[in-house]
């Protein structure tokens, strides 16, 4: 399989080149924003994109064009940005992850599945913490996460709150906290909290080493070679759907 991978020198981008031999994957053509290299993508069998928000459109068309499957990884994209990407996926396969680990997947499913059978008395709050250098707040994984909830609450997006100052009055039922941290060289950790009456529940996963993610978005750019043209996440990949 051979990969186009955009966003090369980011950190995921040497993670998925460090490990690819023995995934039996080539690293075909390691594109830089600086040197995007589009006209290449034809050359390639799949493109994978862990750049940045604003790179990602540009990588869609010229796969889009080319007839690729694309998978992104890549996440603070705007509402507009989105809505521009996402209208590639009646062209080729793409998969949209925040999160390519196996274990943080699982952690979606688990979380939708709670948020359903708890009676709303149980809140959730969703706490991720990342290294210093991370440019948007909150993570795509804890963006699934809250999704997730919503989905299994059947709530609306109004019900999420980014974190609390001042007087905040008290906590409704039906509200989502969700709180970013940031430090360190912290890799990557995800907590779902559902606090109800007289007992706690918490879903967490954490993260010490970028391997994960880059054996998940390579197993991901796999799958999506025998594909139909539409949009998917690692639950489809994984077969937890």
């Amino acid at each position: 399989m051979k990969i186009f991978l955009n966003g090369a020198e980011g950190r995921m981008g040497k993670a998925i080149s460090a490990i690819a031999a023995q995934e039996k994957a080539i690293i075909e053509v390691a594109a830089t924003r600086e040197q995007p290299q589009l006209e290449v993508i034809e050359t390639c069998d799949v493109v994978v994109d862990f750049s940045t928000h604003e790179a990602t459109l540009a990588i869609a068309a010229a796969a889009a064009k080319a007839g690729k499957p694309l998978i992104i990884g890549t996440t603070g994209h705007t509402a507009g940005e989105k809505t521009a990407i996402l209208a590639y996926q009646h062209s080729i396969p793409m998969v949209w992850a925040g999160n390519y680990a196996v274990g943080v997947n699982l952690l979606f499913y688990l979380t939708e599945k709670v948020a359903a059978t708890l009676t709303n008395d149980f809140h959730p709050e969703v706490v991720e913490m990342h290294h210093r250098m991370k440019k948007d707040a909150p993570s795509g994984t804890a963006e699934n996460l809250v999704e997730a909830i919503l989905r299994g609450r059947a709530w609306s997006a109004d019900k999420v709150c980014h974190g609390r100052s001042g007087i905040t009055g008290e906590r409704p039922d039906e509200e989502i906290g969700v709180h970013s941290l940031r430090g360190g060289e912290v890799v990557g950790e995800h907590t779902v909290i559902f606090a109800g009456p007289g007992e706690r529940l918490e879903l967490k996963h954490q993260a010490s080493d970028r391997r994960i993610f880059a054996q998940g978005a390579i197993v991901a750019a796999r799958w999506a070679l025998s594909q139909q043209a539409g949009l998917y996440n690692m639950q489809d990949v994984l077969g937890l759907k």
